[in-house]
């Protein structure tokens, strides 16, 4: 197999089974193709634009972690951040590629699958994903849990994840968007166990309550919304938080939606669980007319609100 070849972007469908043979020493290039994924609803998904400012601090990111790659390229954290700065830039099958090949060189390590799971997530390989997170699962079931960096620190340089939180959300979003509810239900709840923080703790807690009521489980859903306090100290996830006070009647559903539509990713997650509230509460036309409108906005398909909507669209409303 020729070196070169190596070096460039693998497909999707063999990256996880030809990568193996590939040099880890060599990173992959730059791909020239801009599609990045196919949709749940079969629509291609071009590379996502990256604002300008932000565009010129991601690849001064990158160009660090590179270097630092370069100078290590076998080291375990070296090719995380190359694979989470790469992804930064919308290149998720070269993070995907990027994982694989250090993958087969440290075949038992949860971050690496991890972080691969969560961009096979991305480009909607949803069942790669699912097999990535449950393994990391396994491998770090009984270890004491470890915080996980941020790639762009929040206001208060406070990082609110872990290694096993995010683990267990990412699994537990998988099959939610799978429609395996029963499993995502158990993903949450381990992750409930595990969230540490306020932040964490209301992310974790939304997807549960969603995933509850869906399964017409309306006294645990209860206590599950019930443990997600308005006074909580929010650094990050202030959207799941308004959309959980949202469920809880405190809020008004007009103050989560902003007068010209979803256009951000925060739109596109607080849109998806206003679509979500309508569903579950016996409102199916207009649950389809919120997640019509996160779709149509096609710079957001990264964000988990559209992907969950998608999926919705998918299968049905209301299946």
């Amino acid at each position: 197999m020729s070196e070169r070849w190596c070096r460039g972007r693998l497909t999707a469908a063999m990256s996880l089974f030809v990568v193996a043979a590939c040099d880890v020493s060599e990173p992959p290039a730059e791909a020239s193709a801009t599609i990045e994924a196919v949709s749940l609803l079969g629509d291609s998904l071009a590379r996502p634009p990256v604002d300008s400012v932000l565009r010129g601090r991601y690849e001064g990111l990158l160009t660090a972690a590179r270097a630092a790659w370069e100078r290590a390229p076998n080291d375990v954290d070296s090719i995380v951040w190359l694979g989470r700065r790469t992804a930064y830039l919308g290149r998720y099958g070269e993070a995907i590629d990027l994982y694989t090949r250090g993958l087969a060189a440290h075949p038992d390590d949860p971050r690496l699958l991890r972080h691969r799971g969560h961009r096979l997530l991305s480009v909607r390989r949803i069942d790669d994903a699912i097999a990535d997170f449950a393994r990391a699962a396994n491998l770090t079931r009984g270890l004491p849990d470890e915080v996980e960096p941020d790639g762009l620190p929040n206001a208060r340089n406070i990082p609110t994840s872990t290694l096993q939180s995010n683990i267990w959300y990412h699994l537990g979003l998988a099959r939610y968007v799978k429609g395996d509810l029963a499993a995502a239900r158990e993903a949450y709840e381990r992750g409930v166990a595990v969230s540490s923080n306020p932040d964490m703790l209301t992310a974790m807690s939304y997807w549960l309550y969603l995933t509850e009521r869906r399964l017409g489980d309306g006294t645990a859903a209860a206590r599950t919304l019930a443990a997600v306090r308005p006074d909580f100290d929010i650094i990050e996830n202030h959207g799941y938080h308004r959309l959980m006070m949202l469920y809880q009647g405190r809020l008004p559903v007009d103050s989560l939606q902003p007068p010209g539509g979803p256009t951000t990713l925060d739109d596109v997650t607080t849109a998806y669980g206003v679509g979500a509230w309508h569903l579950i509460e016996g409102r199916p036309a207009q649950a389809e007319a919120v997640f019509r409108r996160i779709v149509a906005v096609r710079s957001q398909w990264p964000a988990f609100g559209y992907l969950a909507a998608e999926a919705e669209l998918a299968r049905g409303i209301g299946r």
